[in-house]
């Protein structure tokens, strides 16, 4: 049995964006290059380490080291997270590189509007929401199953959104920006 090979996410074409950005082109190497991909080293060693394992004594051994670092604690779930905040970023349509920012016409903004009214009250509560995470953690916009309408929460940490389906994610961590 082979573990899977994880790989870093492509990031959005930092060369193309960096006068677009509002996030630093410098933080987003930093976060790219650092934080992301030591998620990424670290889950790739747990399961190559948990391959190796012989026998059940060692394989046990092992556990705690995989819960921590790709058994959903940090480094699966921050790979996870990260890659989905990656496809998510789009270069300033201000700066008429690109059209980040720009909601244009279609069923995320239908959804939007039928869920919070505008769009930019959607940006009010999700701001507001984020901006009370204390330390590390996740802003969210998922989609609720149960109502399928779009809500804005938060998870702690790299805690993954398991109870929507997942749309916009946006990590609040205290490296992030």
């Amino acid at each position: 049995m082979h573990p899977t090979r994880w790989e870093l996410s492509h990031m959005v074409d930092l060369q193309a964006a960096a006068n677009s950005l509002v996030i630093s082109q410098q933080i987003m190497e930093l976060h790219h290059k650092k934080h992301h991909n030591t998620y990424v080293t670290a889950l790739n060693a747990a399961e190559q380490a948990y391959a190796k394992a012989s026998t059940p004594k060692e394989r046990i051994a092992l556990q705690a080291a995989l819960r921590f670092n790709g058994g959903g604690r940090i480094n699966l779930t921050g790979h996870i997270n990260h890659s989905l905040f990656w496809k998510n970023l789009a270069p300033a349509a201000s700066e008429k590189k690109g059209n980040g920012g720009v909601l244009k016409d279609g069923p995320l903004k239908n959804a939007i509007v039928e869920s919070f009214g505008t769009f930019d009250n959607f940006k009010k509560e999700f701001n507001t929401t984020t901006a009370g995470i204390q330390g590390s953690g996740w802003g969210w916009l998922g989609l609720n199953p149960t109502t399928k309408r779009l809500e804005i929460t938060t998870t702690s940490n790299q805690d993954p959104l398991l109870t929507h389906v997942p749309v916009i994610g946006v990590d609040i961590w205290e490296h992030a920006f």
